[in-house]
């Protein structure tokens, strides 16, 4: 099976059309619109130094990469004020509609990437499967998957989302407002 074409996929290629169409609809740059993304979490940015805005190439750039990091995303869904569950083609009953963490200027969406392992971890351990096992039916390697529980940044929003639709659960249960 194409997992890019997964009914339960995330579909990068919709997720950057609907970006290049609001920035196209109101006349922006890609760089004005990785500027209005910084601007969402201005009190946070002012207070942090070392967190550096999202690129515009990163943007910019998703369609032709084909993914992008959850942790971008939600930076990049924040601005479109959507979901991840609006860019998969037919979610899981019970994961559509649920709207990520309301995050004021003093955050920033950021997925809970253990709390994420702990649930596939225990899903896999509940079927009696090996980390093989849950990679081979998540189209990934037993890796990524294990990684996911010492990962100190982001995975692949693809990924992450397949994990979602997989476990039946919104990715709302592992998003957060941070402060960090």
């Amino acid at each position: 099976m194409d997992h890019h074409a997964a009914p339960r996929g995330f579909d990068v290629q919709a997720f950057f059309a609907a970006i290049d169409e609001r920035r196209r609809r109101e006349g922006l740059s890609w760089s004005r619109v990785a500027a209005q993304m910084w601007e969402l979490s201005a009190d946070f940015n002012a207070l942090h130094e070392r967190y550096h805005p999202i690129a515009a190439s990163t943007i910019s750039g998703m369609a032709r990469r084909g993914d992008t990091s959850c942790q971008h995303a939600l930076v990049m869904l924040r601005w479109l004020e959507r979901t991840p569950e609006d860019f998969i083609a037919e979610p899981r009953p019970g994961t559509a509609g649920v709207p990520l963490p309301e995050a004021g200027p003093a955050h920033f969406l950021r997925w809970d990437l253990k709390a994420l392992y702990g649930a596939l971890d225990e899903s896999r351990v509940r079927r009696g499967a090996t980390w093989r096992q849950a990679a081979q039916r998540l189209y990934c390697s037993p890796n990524q998957l294990t990684g996911l529980r010492t990962a100190k940044y982001a995975t692949g929003m693809r990924l992450a989302m397949r994990i979602c639709q997989a476990l039946g659960r919104p990715s709302a249960d592992f998003v957060h407002p941070a402060d960090w």
